[in-house]
């Protein structure tokens, strides 16, 4: 059941539209048009919950540290954005981390620790500098408070869907993590399927 869920979850994503654009800061405010950006964008979207799915299939420290380093990371990439600080390839990075960690997911990959968290602090960089590229005549601070708590509930969703596939599974703990990681591999595909788009 949870599987099918989860799968409807990430077909639906998949087949979004991205003419949904991001909510206009005039007319919706700065911290609802921040908080639409990491929501609207699919790329975003797979991304993020992948970090969770992540963490939670690592467990332990990872379930904050891959979140935190990268929000953290993301803060800093916005930062730069504004700064007017210019990084290459900041779209191609994007969608090159829908694949990576979807790969991660479906390989269930376990590195060190700092690795893991280097690794998704690299690619927070790039989504947070795509927000900050994005702002339009948005406050700082609060459009920024809107991003991050959408990008930590995301987070959150993906280490629920992970809880979830534990709880689910419980009388047959091996299929939590097969669980986890065929929606890795759909994720993977995902990003393939937007760098084609």
């Amino acid at each position: 059941m949870l599987y099918r869920l989860g799968l409807a979850a990430v077909i639906g994503l998949m087949t979004a539209s991205p003419a949904l654009a991001h909510l206009d800061p005039s007319e919706h405010g700065s911290f609802a048009a921040g908080f639409s950006h990491p929501l609207f964008g699919t790329d975003h979207v797979l991304a993020m919950i992948a970090v969770g799915l992540w963490a939670a299939l690592l467990g332990g420290r990872a379930v904050w540290a891959l979140p935190t380093a990268f929000v953290g990371s993301m803060i800093v990439g916005f930062m730069l954005s504004l700064a007017g600080v210019p990084l290459p390839y900041v779209e191609p990075f994007i969608l090159a981390s829908v694949v990576v960690l979807g790969v991660v997911v479906a390989l269930a990959l376990r590195l060190p620790l700092g690795v893991c968290a280097a690794l998704v602090g690299a690619f927070g960089i790039c989504h947070g500098h795509a927000h900050g590229g994005e702002i339009g005549s948005a406050g700082e601070l609060a459009y920024a408070g809107g991003f991050v708590l959408a990008t930590a509930l995301l987070h959150a969703a993906g280490l629920l869907i992970g809880y979830g596939a534990n709880v689910a599974t419980r009388n047959d703990p091996a299929w939590a993590p097969r669980i986890i990681r065929s929606l890795g591999v759909l994720t993977a595909l995902g990003g393939l399927y937007l760098a084609a788009a």
